[in-house]
């Protein structure tokens, strides 16, 4: 099955180069361009893509804006986004973390971590870029951000859905979770996606947000405290 592309950067040259790589792929065909966050909430609505390369800064609406946009609109539940940037801070993937993306890579990635990267988010999987470390998410996540909804359905998971979630949160891949629980990667990955199911999560990355926003996880001590 092909994994259709929206490519979002205001850098013609860019979108062309990044065009040439994806298309030269037999399972990845990009399906539109667009030169701001406004356009690409368009075409994003015209084309369904399954997943946006997103830039963060655009001129107008930017990337993180326009990530929000989608990510909120229900006849989009299932496009995924991929913010690419040069600009790897922890306010921007703090920002586009909560605004519901699913990923975050630096523009100094090789093409191979772009194509692997568009490949695992079309997979329902998050990714983050080894610039947004462990602590620096669960330190952002963990802050109050009043617009994010509760999430009622955490009553309804099942005593493995819920440890599966908080290891998932914690930052362990399947295959660390299956080795531990002693579960096959697959039944690991059948927890996870009943656990999004319930809580209303599109993605891993938004049901690792949900875990943290309702205290299943705790975030680390920062600097000074014991």
């Amino acid at each position: 099955m092909t994994t259709r592309v929206l490519l979002a950067d205001d850098q013609a040259l860019l979108r062309g180069t990044f065009r040439l790589l994806i298309d030269s792929c037999e399972d990845l065909t990009v399906v539109a361009e667009a030169a701001d966050g406004a356009e690409a909430v368009e075409l994003t609505r015209t084309h369904q893509p399954d997943v946006v390369v997103m830039d963060i800064r655009m001129p107008g609406t930017d990337g993180l804006a326009a990530t929000e946009t989608i990510c909120a609109d229900p006849a989009l539940a299932s496009t995924r986004v991929l913010v690419l940037t040069t600009f790897e801070n922890d306010e921007h993937v703090a920002r586009a973390l909560r605004a519901g993306a699913s990923g975050f890579l630096g523009k100094h990635a090789t093409t191979d971590a772009l194509l692997d990267a568009i490949r695992t988010i079309a997979h329902g999987d998050s990714l983050l870029s080894p610039g947004a470390t462990k602590s620096l998410i669960t330190q952002f996540l963990a802050a109050p951000a009043p617009s994010y909804p509760t999430a009622p359905g955490i009553a309804d998971l099942t005593n493995r859905e819920l440890e599966v979630t908080k290891l998932a949160a914690d930052g362990k891949s399947n295959d660390d979770i299956a080795a531990g629980l002693h579960l096959s990667v697959l039944t690991v990955r059948t927890h996870i996606q009943r656990a999004m199911t319930k809580l209303g999560a599109r993605d891993r990355a938004q049901l690792v947000v949900i875990a943290y926003k309702n205290g299943l996880v705790a975030p680390p001590p920062t600097s000074g405290q014991a």
